[in-house]
């Protein structure tokens, strides 16, 4: 556990988060997926978190590591064709990591997803929070359109709204 990223983690404090990614932010990223699911079969669910439970702090776990940990949590890897999506972002130190179901990362490269997430950061990093979400939940449903187009059967499986921890 290194100290100077405990302290970071520690003393943000709890409202940051929802100053970042206001009520309206919130609901326009849910509108955003839900628009998109109705093109595909897929899944798409967004996390944002503060800082980082202690637990995951004392263990020194990476943004990706704790995606992981969500991914499971949150039952994205549920869903009826494995095309569950987890878009994490991990405030305090600005990292973004997106995880894909097995249905789609066998179709779709993690490089894919890499690039999504790196353009994030980039806009994250000049304070483009809502834009920035925005054009992932767009691209993660192009990507999800072009190998789970929709069908006649497309029920919603997972909750559209941010989920904000």
């Amino acid at each position: 556990m290194k100290l100077v990223r405990c302290l970071q983690h520690l003393l943000l404090p709890d409202w940051w988060l929802r100053r970042v990614f206001s009520a309206a932010d919130q609901a326009a990223i849910g509108a955003a997926i839900a628009a998109g699911e109705q093109t595909h079969r897929g899944e798409l669910r967004f996390v944002a978190e503060g800082s980082l439970p202690l637990s995951a702090l004392w263990r020194d776990l990476s943004a990706r590591e704790r995606a992981v940990e969500l991914f499971a949590a949150l039952r994205v890897w549920d869903t009826a064709e494995n095309s569950g999506i987890l878009i994490y972002v991990q405030l305090v130190e600005q990292r973004v990591e997106i995880l894909a179901d097995r249905g789609i990362a066998a179709r779709v490269a993690q490089a894919e997803w890499d690039a999504i997430c790196r353009e994030m950061e980039i806009r994250f990093g000049s304070g483009q929070w809502r834009e920035g979400a925005l054009q992932a939940v767009a691209r993660a449903g192009e990507l999800l359109a072009a190998q789970f187009p929709a069908g006649t059967s497309n029920p919603n499986e997972l909750p559209d709204q941010p989920l904000l921890l």
